[in-house]
Parts: C-alpha cells; sequence; structure tokens
C-alpha cells in the first residue's frame, strides 16, 4: 500500500504550522502549550521519516537518470545498480516504517494501567492460580522498570487470591499491557488430587487505563457511599472500625469496594481511582464499538471456553490462542521474564491487522 502524497504533504504542514506556535510568545506557558508540544512530538516522527523517504526518492531519480545514460563508463554504471539496488531497498524500508507511524494511536496507550484478576471456575484452584497471574505481572513489572501498586487483594484460605486490583504506573503500561485483558486458563494437577488427573481452572484479567480526573465528570449526587467493617479471608473481621467503603455509580451501576487501608479516607481515594478507570473505560469501549460493531469484548464471563491464553504445567507450556503462539518457557513465563515475548507477538500482530485495516 503506498501512502497518499496528499497526506504527507498535511503533515508536512502541520508539522510548519505547529512550530510557528510553539514559538510564538502568547501561546508559551498556556494549556494549549501543552497540548501543542504533544502533538508536535508525535508527528516529528513521522514527517523526519517522510523527509527521509522524499530524500532517497530524490536519490533514486538521479541514479535511474545515470543508468539510462548509455554514454556512462560501464563501471560507473554497474556502481549506479548497486547504488539503485540498495537504495530501492532502503525506500522499502521506509515504507514500511512509515505506515506504522500512520497507524491511528490509542490515545491511552501512555497511561497508566489498573488490572484486576478474579478467580473464575474452577474453585480454590482458580484462586491459585489468580495468585500465579499476580506474581506474574508483579515480577513483569519489575523487570520493565514499573511501579506495581496493590489496590486490593482478596485471599483465600487456602492460600490463593479470590480478587486483585492493582495499579502500574510507568512509561508505555497501558501500551503493553492492554493485550493481557480476557480469560486465562490453567491446566495442572492439584497437590490434593491422589489420582494425578489433570484439573482445568480460569481466571478474568481486565486491564483498563487510569483515568485522570479531567476524563470523567462524576458527580457527587450520583455516587452512594457505604461503610462497613473490613473483613480478612473467611469473613472474619480484621479491624472494628467501619474502614471499609462501597461506593455505588448509581447512573452506570458501577460498584467499587476498598478494605485494604486502615483509614477510610485512603479506602476512599483508592476507590474513587477504580471507579473513575472503570467509568473511562466503559466509555471508551462504547465510543469504539459505535466505530467497530465487531470489536471483540475484552472479557468474558471466566468460563473456561472464553479463553486467550492456556497455562499447561505438565507440558511446562503456555499458548497464546489469539495468534496460535506456544512458548515452551511455562516457568519463565510466569516469573515474568518471558511474557514479554508473548505481548511483543501480539503487538505485531496488531499492528499487521491495523495496516490490513488501512488498504
Amino acid at each position: 500500500m503506498r501512502t497518499s502524497e496528499e497526506r504527507l504533504n498535511q503533515l508536512d504542514a502541520r508539522k510548519s504550522e505547529l512550530e510557528q506556535l510553539l514559538n510564538d510568545p502568547n501561546v508559551c506557558g498556556t494549556d494549549a502549550f501543552v497540548d501543542l508540544s504533544r502533538e508536535y512530538s508525535e508527528i516529528l516522527p513521522i514527517c523526519d521519516c517522510i523527509e527521509a523517504r522524499r530524500s532517497i526518492q530524490g536519490e533514486m531519480i538521479e541514479l535511474a537518470s545515470l543508468l539510462s545514460d548509455q554514454s556512462e563508463d560501464t563501471d560507473v554504471r554497474v556502481m549506479a545498480e548497486d547504488e539503485f539496488r540498495s537504495a530501492k531497498e532502503k525506500l522499502a524500508e521506509l515504507e514500511n516504517q512509515l505506515q506504522l507511524l500512520l497507524i491511528p494511536r490509542d490515545a491511552a496507550d501512555e497511561r497508566n494501567a489498573i488490572i484486576e484478576i478474579r478467580a473464575g471456575t474452577g474453585g480454590g484452584e482458580a484462586s491459585l492460580f489468580v495468585s500465579d497471574l499476580y506474581r506474574m505481572y508483579q515480577r513483569f513489572a519489575d523487570h520493565q522498570g514499573w511501579k506495581f501498586d496493590p489496590i486490593e487483594v482478596a485471599e483465600t484460605e487456602v492460600g490463593g487470591i479470590r480478587e486483585a486490583v492493582v495499579g502500574v504506573a510507568g512509561f508505555g503500561v497501558f501500551s503493553q499491557l492492554k493485550y493481557e485483558s480476557g480469560v486465562h486458563r490453567v491446566q495442572r494437577v492439584p497437590e490434593t488430587e491422589s489420582g494425578g488427573r489433570i484439573h482445568t481452572s480460569a481466571a478474568t484479567v481486565a486491564v483498563l487505563p487510569e483515568a485522570k480526573e479531567v476524563d470523567v465528570d462524576i458527580n457527587d449526587k450520583d455516587l452512594r457511599i457505604d461503610t462497613f467493617r473490613a473483613q480478612g479471608a473467611g469473613g472474619q473481621h480484621v479491624n472494628k472500625t467501619d474502614s471499609a467503603v462501597r461506593i455505588t455509580h448509581i447512573p452506570s451501576g458501577i460498584v467499587v469496594s476498598q478494605q485494604d487501608e486502615k483509614s477510610q479516607h485512603k479506602n476512599r481515594a483508592k476507590a474513587m481511582k477504580v471507579l473513575r478507570a472503570r467509568i473511562y473505560d466503559a466509555q471508551r469501549t462504547a465510543l469504539e464499538r459505535e466505530r467497530a460493531d465487531d470489536r471483540k469484548t475484552q472479557i468474558g464471563t471466566g468460563d473456561r471456553s472464553e479463553r486467550i491464553r492456556t497455562y499447561n504445567f505438565p507440558q511446562g507450556r503456555v499458548t497464546d490462542h489469539r495468534i496460535n503462539l506456544t512458548l515452551h518457557k511455562l516457568e519463565k513465563v510466569l516469573n515474568g521474564e518471558s511474557l514479554e515475548e508473548i505481548i511483543g507477538a501480539l503487538i505485531i500482530d496488531d499492528q499487521a491487522n491495523k495496516l490490513a485495516s488501512l488498504k
């Protein structure tokens, strides 16, 4: 697919316009300056690629003219043929690079993320699997140099986790973790299984872009806030004050509970952070569905059949069913080391699909 020259000219013109605006004393220091700077930083690598592409095209025109001149020395013509072939290869590389740069970006890619992991089918085994996923994301965040901040972790009596909500902060967090949304399935022999039979359990993972206050307008009158005593595993009370908070957003029906902090104020702040992210994600999803009716749903019901990835312990393998990728590196994936390999393959596949849709 060749890129429209008209579109490239428009980008060049916009770059020049932005440079003039950013140098305008009346714009510096204003809110508009921040937005213009962000747009300029996004458009600059595209325009640099356009310039490099046009430079190569100019060289090829000169070389083609040289090759068509029959009066030229044979050695010069051979050298020109080699340079033309090399320039043609470079042009193809720049064309591909330009296509990738022109793919519409997800505005939320550079945001921090909130990960929600919940046990699905499989009882106690499912909660143990949630613990595995929780540790996997924690270690992956460590490898990436991201901050991993548990917001709410509901443990079970068998040592698993029924539900976990975590904030992850760092550069490009959502752009990578968003591919983890879906149902994850595990196949292994439980420690309590004397017959050696393989059991299958599932957990759902939802990755939401962290929302800013300006993204979501939440009216206090639309909120119902209940307080209660925090409880530990098995339902036992862990303190004697009503520090736990449950916030219901009445218009959307979204409910968020938070009890990890001893302070009601801190629990409320954390709950509002999660609520804001869920509302923002719901708004994004609704908008994307309007643009593409066939968009896949982010997460399912937790049923084993709605899987995106399977972790098979007996065979030591991990399979991502969306791209038919299998790695025999189960321990490394769960240790956060090889998860980047899966996410990288998913990003490449996503880019290829987006490029195909632009044709």
